[in-house]
């Protein structure tokens, strides 16, 4: 199955569990916009379904069809997963994630 193949839109609000900014989520948000890290809770977007749930570190960007991609790897088990970049994402720190290289 193809990414985003089964996307189930959620609207939660969280606490980053890796620098602690409270975010206010708005359905599509998946990753702090403050330290761009994330969780590894979902199968699926949006599903929840995955038994990991451990931090998923963001390990560099990259741009696809003129749209800019965060990749995160799992800090537990090594999945990763692209996510597109948000507006509300600090653009200092993404502009340092940039700036180191993508390994596959």
């Amino acid at each position: 199955m193809t990414e985003g193949a089964r996307f189930t839109r959620v609207t939660e609000d969280f606490t980053c569990a890796q620098c602690g900014a409270v975010v206010v989520g708005d359905g599509y948000t998946n990753h702090c916009p403050s330290c761009l890290w994330s969780l590894h809770v979902d199968v699926h977007p949006g599903d929840r379904a995955a038994d990991c749930g451990a931090l998923m570190a963001p390990v560099g960007v990259d741009q696809r069809a003129g749209e800019w991609r965060i990749m995160h790897e799992c800090t537990a088990c090594g999945y990763r997963k692209v996510n597109r970049v948000a507006d509300a994402d600090d653009g200092e720190v993404l502009r340092a994630l940039a700036a180191k290289p993508l390994l596959d």
